[in-house]
């Protein structure tokens, strides 16, 4: 990363929804998780699903950060531990009603958005827009918040969905705009469909947004539903008809820049 240029676009997959990103010369991180399993942190154990593929970056290899996105209050997305390892003035944006799990450890500049509600840092607007999900942290816990995040700085522009399934609103939220690079689930669908969207799912909201490339996630990491780790990359790779030079990443650990 220390080597990436400051202008257009350059990211990496660190593994499931957690992104490495140069917007314009400013450095984002999305939803970290370092950690080797996800889940009940017990202090001495995790339980909870173990990595496939182990972490491409670790917080100790990060370049300097300039903002911090957290989508939401699952436990794959919202990982005490590894937010532990992060500055503490980094600043931070959350989802309504979930920063309280960080209270205590001192991060100073975090803001919530809702959806419809934008915040700026370092010349880049985050707004929080609507995505089909569910925000409860522990099964007894109650109704939080969860968001798509819209980048944008000077003429670029990123959907960081977070988690979602196919989505109308999403949709009609974006309708004005045309992201240069969309980032969205495209696994834990099976049975799970009703909040993560399919490989098709996530290829027809791709179009329908009108965006130039697709960076798939939320697979290849972990365990979280029933199809087979590889299962959303092929159907995915069955689903864009030969069109896959749109879609961005595909491995753990790969850097991307966007053309031109």
């Amino acid at each position: 990363p220390l080597s990436w240029p400051d202008g257009g676009i350059t990211l990496t997959w660190i593994g499931h929804s957690s992104f490495l990103i140069n917007l314009e010369g400013t450095v984002i991180l999305t939803d970290p998780v370092f950690s080797d399993k996800v889940g009940v942190d017990l202090g001495v154990a995790t339980i909870g699903p173990a990595r496939f593929v182990p972490a491409a970056l670790q917080a100790r290899d990060l370049p300097r950060l300039d903002l911090l996105l957290v989508s939401h209050a699952h436990m794959d997305h919202y990982d005490i531990p590894s937010l532990k390892r992060l500055p503490r003035d980094l600043p931070t944006i959350m989802a309504r009603d979930t920063s309280e799990f960080v209270d205590g450890l001192g991060f100073s500049r975090l803001q919530e958005l809702d959806w419809g509600q934008s915040a700026e840092v370092d010349g880049v607007r985050i707004e929080a827009v609507p995505v089909k999900h569910w925000g409860r942290r522990y099964p007894w816990d109650r109704d939080r918040g969860y968001n798509g995040f819209l980048l944008t700085k000077h003429k670029r522009c990123i959907l960081f969905a977070g988690d979602t399934a196919y989505s109308g609103d999403l949709i009609a939220a974006l309708r004005d705009r045309r992201p240069d690079v969309v980032m969205l689930p495209i696994g834990g669908y099976n049975p799970y469909i009703y909040s993560h969207a399919s490989p098709e799912q996530a290829w027809d909201m791709f179009h329908e947004v009108r965006a130039r490339y697709l960076v798939p996630m939320h697979w290849r990491t972990f365990r979280l539903s029933h199809e087979r780790p590889f299962e959303p990359h092929e159907r995915l790779t069955a689903a864009v008809n030969g069109n896959a030079a749109h879609i961005a990443l595909d491995t753990i650990g790969e850097t991307w820049s966007l053309p031109g």
